[in-house]
């Protein structure tokens, strides 16, 4: 009886799930991984970035990144804070700007169109989670330059659902006043996962509710 081995554990490698392979998976990881180290300085430097609860988030299997969203800045904010490599979701137009579209295709992003339901962008998504990778979500679909949490799209549960992976809740914190220099801070919380009789509006908003609660702990529900 031939013997079955377990799967191999993911590692910092093979974690870019959505490798090409060859020369072009050795030119993008090594461009993500320079790009996460030169944001990671940036971010320390310029904004003297704060990290917390980093060990919430599992270093191996699938995992939603899910986060409030003020700001560009937000997803290189999170993937930099992070030593395993993070996918993210990132508005069509952006793919065609020149130099930038060409830059984040390599470093982890792929297109989605937000106007109406992308079924590619969202099996891109399950098939990155279904492989055993991370991927940073916006529950709230859009950018909320006031700071504030917006309300939630049912979208982030829908995947969680579908692919079993842990939600890992994440504030982020002053993006949107970025220009003005302030401290930044990352926020990771305790992974949820959906009820098994649990709609995924509902967990939708239970989702953004552990987001506020992060920001309330550390920073007060007024701030």
């Amino acid at each position: 009886m031939a013997v079955k081995h377990p799967p191999p554990l993911l590692t910092t490698t093979n974690c870019f799930v959505l490798d090409p392979g060859g020369w072009r998976g050795r030119g993008n990881r090594a461009l993500y991984r320079t790009g996460r180290f030169l944001f990671s300085v940036l971010f320390s430097t310029l904004w003297r970035r704060s990290v917390i609860g980093q060990d919430n988030v599992p270093p191996r299997g699938p995992t939603i990144l899910a986060a409030n969203h003020a700001s560009l800045a937000d997803p290189p904010l999170v993937g930099s804070s992070l030593h395993r490599p993070v996918y993210f979701m990132a508005k069509e137009e952006l793919f065609r700007v020149p130099i930038l579209g060409f830059l984040i295709k390599r470093v982890n992003a792929f297109p989605i169109r937000r106007k109406e339901g992308d079924v590619g962008a969202f099996r891109t998504a399950q098939e990155i989670l279904n492989s055993g990778g991370a991927l940073t979500v916006f529950p709230e679909g859009r950018r909320q330059r006031n700071g504030r949490m917006g309300r939630p799209r049912a979208g982030v549960a829908l995947l969680a659902a579908k692919t079993g992976a842990p939600v890992v809740p994440v504030y982020v914190h002053n993006t949107n006043k970025l220009f003005h220099f302030p401290r930044l801070t990352v926020l990771f919380g305790s992974p949820l996962r959906i009820g098994e009789n649990e709609n995924h509006e509902t967990f939708a908003h239970r989702i953004m509710e552990q987001i506020g609660k992060l920001k309330e702990t550390y920073f007060g529900p007024t701030h």
